[in-house]
């Protein structure tokens, strides 16, 4: 793309050198340049990408976008104030606005974002459609999962994948949308045609501050639709859910409501559930459905009238959309049964808020025989806050195994005090490293028991200090439960 053409609209001033005629490549990581790259400088947690403005120019980058000036010779340097921004910008005019060929579907919340996220995509494969989705478990190219960093990637990787997804024909693409990555503009440029909220309960609040800061975060999912009323776009609320109605106020677009407690466009009624699955009666604005399918929990009905709703909404009929809701598979990590041959009942779930740990134990008490075990960790270096609420959501069972989850830089004593301030009765025991927490939640169990083991889910990796160590809770539960029963 001409270099002219790629900066225009951006605020900016040349301060040295002279802009190629074109860029064929842009990039944030100076590992990543190519000769004649154009070269972003993003400021981030530990590194500041100014300080390899050098690097990059040495491999060969022919512009350096930065925010303060540089130590380099020859490469043309631009400045502007907020490089982030930039980079939104920049990479959705030079990957050419992929967002506008196809259907968009943005998903946000505290939990239930990739529930969501995964049962529209799987929806729209078993109708034939093809569809990309991009969230916590990767990105998903209408079939084949490529691994990604983050739940809302940076904007120049979200560009570049929405960009692959329409190059390969997708007509849907379905994105889990974080509060940081609404915050942090690494949603510059996505034109959004669906907007679907899950709920809002505590998490992130070492990042937002408070809820309220975190929920007009999550709000800007909304009020960045437009108003552009030739349009056809639409919001997805829960009505479950106060926030929704502050949502609803953010956007001028069609509104359509979910619940099961709170009277909503769909509803759902006469919930039945077993270790195999759930069903239950849909009520939508054309009459009546009973919908089937091998999801667990009350929250996964909540997730699947999400789903069906911002389906319905786009003009897909309900009949198809419920035919192709009892076909798809549970999401990866989420209530998932492990399958094994041992006499109890394993469960791996990504609960790790307290919303979700309460929800999670709710769910598998209606299975309940004899004890529920519940192994549950929090990470380290992140919201102090939420821990010892975590430990008093989880007391519910019969017995808690308080560990860690991502560690990080913080010690075990620590993490493990704060989750076991929050413990309400006697009945569990605190075991730092998590593998060990996971042999020990099994060791405790007894034929007809349940074990649920939250934090990690579909994960396979623990993070300690700053590296990611392999680690599988649902592997290590199947080796230990093998061990003790078979």
């Amino acid at each position: 793309m001409k270099t002219n053409e790629l900066l225009m609209g951006l605020p900016h001033r040349l301060l040295s050198g002279g802009l190629p005629a074109s860029i064929e490549h842009i990039t944030m990581d100076s590992r990543d340049v190519q000769p004649g790259s154009l070269f972003v400088c993003i400021e981030g947690y530990t590194v500041d990408g100014h300080d390899f403005a050098e690097a990059a120019e040495d491999k060969g980058a022919a512009v350096i976008i930065a925010s303060k000036p540089v130590n380099v010779r020859k490469a043309a340097v631009v400045l502007t104030d907020n490089t982030v921004r930039a980079m939104g910008l920049i990479a959705a005019k030079f990957y050419g606005y992929p967002s506008k060929s196809m259907k968009m579907i943005g998903v946000t919340g505290t939990n239930g974002k990739t529930s969501v996220a995964g049962m529209v995509h799987a929806i729209l494969m078993q109708l034939g459609e093809k569809s990309a989705l991009s969230g916590t478990i990767g990105f998903n190219l209408d079939g084949t999962l490529h691994q990604s960093a983050n739940t809302t990637s940076d904007s120049l990787t979200t560009q570049r994948m929405i960009r692959q997804a329409a190059d390969h024909g997708c007509n849907h693409m379905t994105m889990e949308v974080s509060s940081h990555g609404l915050i942090l503009g690494r949603l510059a440029g996505v034109e959004f045609d669906t907007a679907i909220f899950t709920n809002l309960t505590h998490d992130h609040l070492d990042f937002h501050g408070t809820m309220e800061a975190y929920g007009q975060a999550k709000g800007l999912l909304f009020a960045q639709l437009g108003q552009n009323l030739q349009e056809k776009k639409q919001v997805v609320l829960n009505a479950d859910d106060p926030w929704s109605k502050r949502y609803a106020e953010m956007t001028p677009y069609p509104v359509y409501t979910y619940g099961i407690a709170v009277p909503a466009q769909f509803m759902a009624r006469d919930i039945k559930m077993t270790p195999s699955g759930t069903s239950f009666r849909l009520e939508y604005p054309e009459g009546e459905q009973m919908v089937s399918m091998g999801l667990l929990g009350h929250f996964n009905v909540s997730n699947a009238l999400a789903a069906l709703a911002a389906l319905y909404a786009e003009g897909y009929r309900m009949e198809e959309l419920a035919a192709a809701l009892a076909l798809i598979p549970p999401v990866n990590g989420r209530l998932e049964k492990v399958e094994h041959e041992a006499p109890v009942s394993i469960f791996i779930d990504y609960a790790h808020t307290p919303d979700a740990i309460e929800k999670t134990l709710h769910s598998v008490s209606q299975f309940k025989e004899k004890r529920i075990i519940f192994l549950v960790g929090t990470g380290g270096n992140r919201d102090l806050t939420k821990r010892p609420v975590m430990a008093e959501k989880a007391s519910v069972a019969d017995f808690v195994v308080l560990t860690t989850d991502d560690p990080r830089f913080e010690a075990y004593d620590s993490i493990l005090s704060g989750l076991a301030a929050g413990m309400v009765h006697e009945n569990y025991a605190c075991v730092g490293d998590r593998e060990e927490a996971v042999r020990f939640a099994v060791q405790q169990a007894e034929p007809g028991d349940i074990i649920v083991l939250a934090g990690k889910g579909h994960e396979d990796y623990q993070i300690v200090g700053n590296e990611k160590q392999p680690h599988s809770d649902k592997e290590i539960a199947i080796e230990e439960a093998k061990k003790k029963f078979c």
